[in-house]
């Protein structure tokens, strides 16, 4: 006998009429006509070489060869199930592997509240983190070392969807002992004889370029003082009064003695944070994440 013979479906059949013991009851049970299933259990007979069921005009009755056979295709139809409900779970991203590349400043707001919603849906995916500038992000998605990114705009967009989650302000981070502390807002002008502290542009060229051009908007050029690849050094540095510098809003959710945190009047120069992708060869899981992160950035929106 050849087991690859034996379909699910004549497992069915067969734990029906041995549950029931009744062909009729089975029938109505499969929602199909007794003859149709006599057949299929005479065949599935065949197949095994044994008898499963002594039969009479009162009653049905396993065999032992049947009452031996009636657990194990229990247990093969309960396997078959739960692989049908991993495959489709998988599907809508409910297991599987993401790996998630993330600038520092994200894991300041977006990444870990998008995290948090993303475990409670999806608790059984793993995930695998890297903290990667925007660049080495794009790099990193082009070599598919990673599957999605959260980065800063600008970047190179070819081959990739990048969806903008979120256009945040930048704010002051002045020493406490500032002359402008006591203001609930600060000019940008104000700070043109401060000196300036910033990330490297190898290190973040929009951020570097946009800060540059604010300062000129307003007609001064940043005196650079300072430029490091840390965020908590920025903060050190302004902690310990070596200069100021501007950073995104989310900044705040860090308190740092010796730090303060100021508004900008308007104009008030804006960084977007964006989710991104490749277009291709992305894993089934993804659209879950995605879906995720809009939910989570939305709903924090609405609460703004």
């Amino acid at each position: 006998m050849d087991p690859s013979a034996v379909e699910l479906r004549h497992l069915r059949y067969f734990v029906a009429v041995a549950e029931e013991l009744h062909f009729s009851r089975a029938a109505a049970r499969l929602h199909m006509a007794q003859p149709p299933l006599s057949q299929q259990i005479r065949q599935l007979e065949q197949e095994l070489g044994v008898a499963l069921f002594d039969r009479t005009n009162r009653r049905v009755e396993l065999t032992p060869a049947g009452a031996t056979f009636l657990p194990e295709a229990q247990r093969v139809l309960v396997q078959a199930e739960r692989a049908m409900r991993t495959a489709q779970r998988a599907s809508r991203g409910q297991f599987g592997r993401l790996v998630i590349g993330f600038v520092p400043s994200a894991d300041l707001d977006v990444l870990p509240r998008a995290l948090r919603a993303w475990g409670a849906q999806f608790p059984n995916v793993e995930v695998e983190l890297h903290a990667f500038l925007s660049e080495q992000q794009v790099e990193a998605l082009r070599d598919a070392r990673i599957d999605v990114g959260l980065l800063r705009l600008p970047v190179d967009e070819r081959g990739l969807v990048v969806e903008v989650l979120q256009r945040e302000p930048l704010v002051a981070v002045l020493p406490t002992g500032h002359r402008l502390v006591r203001r609930s807002r600060v000019r940008l002008a104000e700070l043109k004889n401060d000196p300036m502290i910033l990330f490297p542009r190898r290190v973040a060229p929009g951020y570097h370029d946009l800060f540059v051009s604010a300062c000129r908007s307003v007609g001064f050029v940043p005196h650079v003082a300072h430029e490091t690849e840390s965020i908590q050094t920025n903060l050190g540095l302004v902690a310990a009064g070596l200069g100021v510098t501007l950073m995104p809003a989310a900044i705040r959710s860090i308190r740092r003695a010796g730090v303060v945190y100021r508004p900008l009047a308007p104009p008030v120069p804006h960084v977007e944070m964006a989710l991104a992708y490749r277009r291709d060869g992305r894993p089934a899981i993804l659209p879950a994440f995605v879906r995720v992160v809009r939910a989570v950035i939305g709903s924090h929106r609405n609460r703004a």
